[in-house]
């Protein structure tokens, strides 16, 4: 366990934790709860999807891909991993987190500074929002969107506005924890991928308190692996079934899981 702390506070440096809007509390030095997992289910995968985004919604999973040139949003068969409908990002933008709001699609790009809006039904292209930064995970409690940006900051916008409403730092252990990646709402909190680990941070939304991490060390076996599979990211929720899935960049496999508390 405490080699576990270890590695992510290796990824935490403190910070100034300022944004706009609400003031932001101090890090509060919680010892979180630790978890590892069980598989409850595999499914396929594409190798060639850089998974950037991964959400699960009304019995359709809609995954984000990212890398120039082969980034795009689709909606996939979780049974066979058919595409089923898509749209492709223009050669010149990384995509990156997504998330599905009302009859809206919300896609991140990584360096554009660009949120593009979709129709949920017909996929097609509402409007593109410009922001400042970088762009990495997207997720929504329903009225929100949550977005990572690779620091340690999560934003809070409106969805309407799109304006950007407050900012809260991530903190381990009252340290800032940095590389904040893909982001999913699960039961209030915000699941996070840490980037370059196999370590999800749940987070409190209201102060930003890691209060649980998730170790997933090992769930893609060595067989399965190539030069081609990359890291742990992409995280999804079936809140009508309470299901949770998880994959990785040019993983073959999808995996349900289950948490088990430490």
């Amino acid at each position: 366990m405490k080699r576990i702390v270890t590695i992510l506070i290796a990824f935490a440096v403190l910070v100034s934790c300022g944004g706009a809007g609400r003031k932001v509390a101090a890090p509060q030095a919680v010892e979180p709860q630790f978890y590892t997992y069980r598989v409850v289910a595999e499914y396929p995968h594409s190798r060639t999807s850089y998974t950037q985004g991964l959400q699960f919604i009304d019995g359709e999973l809609w995954e984000g891909t990212g890398e120039y040139g082969h980034s795009r949003l689709m909606r996939t068969d979780l049974a066979t991993g058919k595409i089923l409908e898509k749209s492709e990002n223009p050669k010149d933008e990384f995509g990156e987190g997504i998330t599905l709001l009302g009859d809206k699609i919300y896609q991140l790009t990584w360096l554009n500074g660009k949120m593009h809006i979709y129709d949920r039904k017909s996929l097609a292209h509402l409007a593109t929002h410009i922001y400042k930064g970088e762009g990495w995970g997207l997720t929504t409690d329903g009225a929100k969107l949550y977005m990572s940006d690779g620091t340690h900051a999560i934003r809070v916008i409106n969805p309407e506005t799109l304006q950007q409403e407050r900012r809260f730092g991530v903190t381990l252990r009252g340290e800032s924890l940095q590389n904040i990646n893909e982001l999913e709402w699960i039961d209030g909190k915000i699941w996070a991928n840490i980037y370059t680990t196999d370590y999800i941070a749940i987070i409190n939304p209201e102060n930003g308190v890691v209060e649980g991490v998730v170790n997933l060390s090992g769930i893609l076996p060595t067989t399965e692996r190539d030069y081609k599979t990359d890291i742990l990211n992409g995280i999804a929720y079936d809140k009508a079934t309470n299901r949770i899935f998880v994959t990785g960049k040019n993983w073959s496999k999808l995996f349900e899981i289950k948490i088990i508390a430490q």
